[in-house]
């Protein structure tokens, strides 16, 4: 696992949330449940600057509150499957 990886997840752990929550989305009228951390580990296969980014704005939610970081992941997750359905669609 990468340093940026288990920064992230360090960060959870000492907020006290759960780095296997999950979030339920619903797609075509079919369910994609993604935890927290699949959504980590899945942005830590981008580039470098990428997950510099994807960190920064992990710090940012924390600003806000719990729900920031609920958000920060719903934001995230959608991203993630609207790339995958759409590289599913060209492909």
């Amino acid at each position: 696992m990468n340093k940026i990886a288990q920064e992230c997840k360090k960060i959870l752990l000492d907020n006290n949330i759960d780095i296997f929550s999950e979030i339920d989305f619903e797609v075509n009228e079919k369910l994609h449940t993604l935890s927290f951390e699949y959504i980590i580990e899945t942005y830590m296969q981008a580039s470098e600057e990428s997950q510099l980014v994807f960190l920064a704005a992990l710090h940012k939610a924390l600003t806000t509150d719990n729900m920031g970081i609920e958000k920060f992941f719903e934001g995230m997750g959608q991203l993630l499957l609207m790339t995958h359905l759409s590289e599913k669609f060209q492909g």
